[in-house]
Parts: C-alpha cells; sequence; structure tokens
C-alpha cells in the first residue's frame, strides 16, 4: 500500500535589500501587467469570435513576448508561467461556480498594488543557511525559525504591507505519533473558545476586540490623509500591518491550542459547523470571526491525520439541547447552565454539549450522523 503524502507550507520572513526590493516590486509589477494581458486577451477571444483560449495557448506566447520586451525577458519563465496559471485557474473557478448554481463573479483584473506574490517551480538548492537564492535577484537573507521537512515543490515570494516572506510548498509523509487511547469532545463558542468533553475549557483572548482601540486610531489618521498623498500611502501600510498582527496573534493561537488537542487525544470529536452561515448573524458575526473557528477546526483536522489521530466531525443539531441521557433540553444562548428534568442533570451547558459531541463521535444510540475528516492539507 502506497504510503499517504501532505502538503504542508513554510513561511518565513526575508530581508531584501533597497536593490532587491526595487527588483521585487519591478517583477510584481511586470507580473500583474502580463496577469490583465492574459485576462483581456480570453475576454476578448470569446467577446468577439466566441473562442475560449487556455492556459496552454497563452503560455506559447511568452517566447515572442520575451524577445520583444526586455524587462519580461529578465524574470524567470517558471514567474511568467505561474502568472498564466493564476489566470485559468481563476476561469476554472468562475465556470466551476456557474456549474454549481452560484453567483459567480467574471474574473476581474488586479492592481499592481495588490498583486502580492510571484511563485517559483525550480528551486534546486534555493536554501542556503541564512541566504535564498532567487533567479535574477540574487541571495536574500531569510530567517529559517524551523527547519522545512519534506520535498519542496514551489517557492512563493510574498509582499504584505511592505515585508517580505518567502514561503516554500512542500510534500511529506506524516508519521504516526504514539497511539493514545484518550477520547475528547470539543464545543467550541464564544464566553469560552472552547470546552473539553472533561471540563477543561480554552479562554477566548478576543484579539480583535482588544486591538479595536488601536484599529480606531490608525483608521482615523488613514481617514484624515489626502486622497493619493504618500502620507495616506504610509498610513494605510501601518494599518495593515497591525491588521496582519492580529491575524497572527489568533493564528498562533490556534497552533498552539491545537497542537496541544492532538498530542494529548487520539480521538478527536468536534461539530460539522457551518461557519459562514452563522456569521450571517450580525449580533454574533464579529465575535465569531474574533474567535476563527473555521481555521482553528482546520488546523485540528490536517494535525490530527498528519499524527495518525482519528477526527470524526458529527452532526450539530441540537448537541446543546440534548441531554446525556437522551431527553431534550431546550435553552436559549442566555442560559449557561443545563438542568434536566429527566435525570437530573445539573451542569454547565458547554461542558454537556461537549460531552454529547463526544458521544455521537463514538456511536451513541441516538444514531447522528457523523462525518470522518479525511482530506489532505492544503
Amino acid at each position: 500500500m502506497a504510503e499517504k503524502i501532505l502538503h504542508k507550507t513554510f513561511r518565513y520572513r526575508i530581508y531584501p535589500t533597497k536593490r532587491q526590493e526595487e527588483i521585487l516590486n519591478a517583477q510584481l509589477a511586470i507580473c500583474c501587467e502580463l496577469y490583465n494581458a492574459g485576462l483581456q486577451e480570453r475576454r476578448d477571444a470569446w467577446k468577439l469570435q466566441r473562442k475560449s483560449i487556455r492556459w496552454f495557448d497563452q503560455n506559447r506566447q511568452l517566447a515572442a513576448i520575451r524577445k520583444e520586451r526586455v524587462d519580461v525577458s529578465s524574470i524567470h519563465t517558471d514567474v511568467l508561467e505561474n502568472v498564466l496559471r493564476r489566470v485559468d485557474l481563476a476561469f476554472q473557478a468562475f465556470f466551476e461556480r456557474a456549474r454549481s448554481g452560484h453567483n459567480p463573479g467574471y474574473p476581474r483584473f488586479r492592481s499592481a498594488r495588490r498583486y502580492d506574490s510571484i511563485t517559483f517551480r525550480q528551486i534546486g538548492k534555493a536554501l542556503l543557511g541564512n541566504k535564498l537564492r532567487l533567479s535574477r535577484i540574487g541571495q536574500v537573507r531569510i530567517k529559517v525559525h524551523r527547519p522545512i521537512h519534506g520535498t519542496i515543490k514551489t517557492l512563493t515570494v510574498k509582499r504584505e504591507a511592505g515585508r517580505w516572506f518567502a514561503v516554500f510548498a512542500v510534500e511529506y509523509q506524516p508519521e504516526a505519533l504514539a497511539f493514545n487511547p484518550s477520547m475528547v469532545g470539543i464545543d467550541v463558542g464564544l464566553s469560552a473558545f472552547a470546552t473539553l468533553s472533561d471540563g477543561s475549557a480554552i479562554q477566548n483572548p478576543r484579539w480583535f476586540r482588544t486591538a479595536q482601540a488601536k484599529l480606531r486610531r490608525l483608521q482615523r489618521r488613514v481617514a484624515r490623509r489626502k486622497n493619493g498623498s504618500n502620507r495616506r500611502r504610509k498610513a494605510v501600510v501601518l494599518l495593515r500591518r497591525f491588521h496582519n498582527h492580529v491575524r497572527d496573534q489568533r493564528r498562533d493561537f490556534h497552533h498552539k491550542e491545537s497542537r496541544k488537542i492532538v498530542n494529548q487525544n487520539g480521538l478527536i470529536a468536534v461539530e460539522n459547523l457551518n461557519v459562514r452561515g452563522m456569521v450571517k448573524n450580525h449580533k454574533l458575526a464579529k465575535s465569531i470571526s474574533d474567535a476563527g473557528w473555521s481555521n482553528f477546526l482546520f488546523m485540528l483536522a490536517y494535525k490530527a491525520e498528519s499524527a495518525g489521530r482519528v477526527f470524526v466531525k458529527v452532526d450539530p443539531r441540537g448537541t446543546s439541547q440534548t441531554c446525556l441521557c437522551g431527553a431534550e433540553v431546550r435553552k436559549t444562548l442566555v442560559v449557561r447552565a443545563h438542568s434536566c428534568t429527566s435525570c437530573g442533570l445539573v451542569a454547565d451547558r458547554d461542558h454537556v454539549s461537549a460531552q454529547v459531541i463526544l458521544s455521537r463521535a463514538g456511536g451513541s444510540p441516538s444514531g447522528a450522523n457523523v462525518e470522518v475528516f479525511d482530506s489532505c492539507v492544503a
């Protein structure tokens, strides 16, 4: 039986010199121009001739374009091919949405300020200690804060609010952790970020709400600057950088908590939540987005798969309205205590919900539907 291959990304901060940063920015601008030209060609071909153009058709034109334009020829062929691949993927996603009956949203042109990454496929020995060798750019200083495990497939250089990052996409064979008989059910919430079936709770740090005061000040600074001015652009960079800081705090919290749970339990049960539908409740949308349930559950899923743990998604209907004895105990969100008139159980509602989730994952007599998560890491 072939061993399972998973995918993972490693992200590191890089520190290009001013000259290297100028080259990177120039390459991003050219790639953005190529992306828009590829998109325009496809639109015009269909509008005027009812003709579909594919990636292969556009890719064959690169050789002629590189001969005519020196600035385009200064960029690695891998990078240019990836730009056209992005155009192709945008149209594939458009057609898929149209076929599935969703609002398709036709692919749009990209602004040079919002085209922020280039991708290399032929990596070779790009990483040399604390230096990253990039074709046509040179050796860039990189901070490798953890080793890379697996086979590097692509390297993406990304610009975020004036800072630069190298993202390595790798393929690797997972190594299962030692067998652990412990099982846990997890009920995510807002008063506590998550309550476990053993009665313990993970407190909700509320990163965004804590940062709101500073965000308001930064947003006022942007609003007071003149449109198109350098001072406004600098204020926007500071605002984006602080938003990224809040995002990184949340992501770090999710990584640490999900790692603890995976290391300590052999079976992990969660609700199969429709978070996208839940945020349509405008009274709770900010709190749900601040908690980041989707990202946390995704991390739990891929860490469990990599560690050889069992990760189970159960039907979420009625988990907070059901007692361990099977009786229905109706209660609103403001009622935080569970009190069952059938068996006399009195406990915290989230703790009981976590136990109900675990019982459903273990095949309880209620016959609830169970979905076992088994997909590769994106």
